[in-house]
């Protein structure tokens, strides 16, 4: 459960001072969803430059000069690629008919396929979200035929954001969330991976006293929003999602647990939660975003597994949380 942020001002009405702080707080609300490792993206000079650390976003301090007109931003939480060497966290430089930043949210299981299968080439970056980067290069362009062919060519769960060295920003939104706002009135974008890291940071600032209108994301979309506030559109095609964790599946195609479900069974371990305590919480009735909340604070998931240790009784509670009750 890493966590996308950033802004794109194509007005320049909004201060740099403001924009600075904007930066930080959204890094340090999408905190919450991975402390391993924070960074950020921006153009300088007509270059992408990148600043990340294997740090929480609040131990850094994020300073993209006065001039930069977006930022891309990406806090991890490590499953695949030591976080300690800098060059598995995000954001990952690439090139193709341009120069690009990209950032991913989410897990994908196939790079190692597609490496195995010669499509890719071997790379000493380990983390699975660097397929995307290759994929786009290996077009040898950044547009939307190219984000539809890295998008279709992966298997798992995700959504990408790409920012090209003209202050393009690119949205790539598959089954994993993403909140978009429009600040129509003061010419600026902002993003983040869910509507709490959006309402923390936009409070902490007061942005969130000017008028926005949220700008609609479906899996399968691929917005281009331009360095003038344009936004276009284009479209990939889903894969039918099929868990690679196939004991999850009933005979019958559906998935007993659905993407959202099987996502934090899969990354719960990183939080020091057992995926038994996860799958008694959702059978009980519990929804993703409670569960999601409970990893991060372990005195709520307490409180939880009380309350179901009290429904369904002494037996079903004594194996919860590693009989800690």
């Amino acid at each position: 459960m890493c966590a996308l942020f950033g802004w794109l001002d194509y007005k320049g009405i909004v201060p740099y001072r403001v924009l600075k702080k904007l930066t930080q707080a959204l890094a340090n609300a999408a905190e919450e969803r991975g402390t391993d490792a924070a960074g950020i993206s921006y153009i300088h000079d007509g270059k992408v430059t990148i600043f990340k650390r294997p740090k929480p976003a609040h131990k850094l301090h994020f300073n993209a000069p006065a001039e930069t007109k977006a930022i891309m931003g990406h806090t991890r939480l490590a499953t695949q690629g030591d976080k300690k060497q800098n060059y598995n966290n995000h954001p990952f430089a690439g090139h193709a008919d341009k120069e690009f930043a990209f950032a991913h949210n989410g897990v994908l299981w196939n790079d190692r396929d597609l490496r195995k299968d010669g499509v890719i080439p071997n790379t000493y970056i380990d983390t699975d979200s660097y397929i995307g980067v290759q994929l786009i290069e290996k077009q040898g362009k950044l547009d939307f035929d190219s984000l539809q062919y890295m998008a279709e060519a992966v298997e798992g769960n995700f959504t990408f954001t790409v920012l090209d060295q003209y202050n393009t920003l690119y949205i790539i939104k598959g089954s994993n969330p993403m909140y978009l706002l429009h600040f129509e009135t003061i010419g600026l974008y902002v993003y983040a991976s869910t509507e709490t890291i959006m309402k923390k940071a936009l409070k902490q600032l007061g942005l969130h006293k000017f008028e926005s209108k949220r700008v609609d994301t479906e899996e399968g979309d691929i917005l281009r929003i331009d360095r003038n506030g344009k936004i276009t559109r284009s479209q990939f095609e889903p894969k039918i999602y099929r868990s690679k964790y196939m004991s999850w599946y009933d005979d019958d195609v559906s998935s007993y647990y659905n993407m959202h479900e099987e996502i934090l069974l899969a990354y719960c371990g990183c939080y020091g939660v057992d995926s038994s305590d996860v799958e008694l919480l959702l059978d009980y009735g519990y929804t993703c975003d409670e569960v999601e909340e409970m990893l991060v604070d372990h005195s709520l998931l307490r409180e939880a597994l009380k309350d179901v240790k009290y429904i369904l009784g002494e037996d079903v509670y004594e194996n919860c949380y590693g009989g800690a009750f």
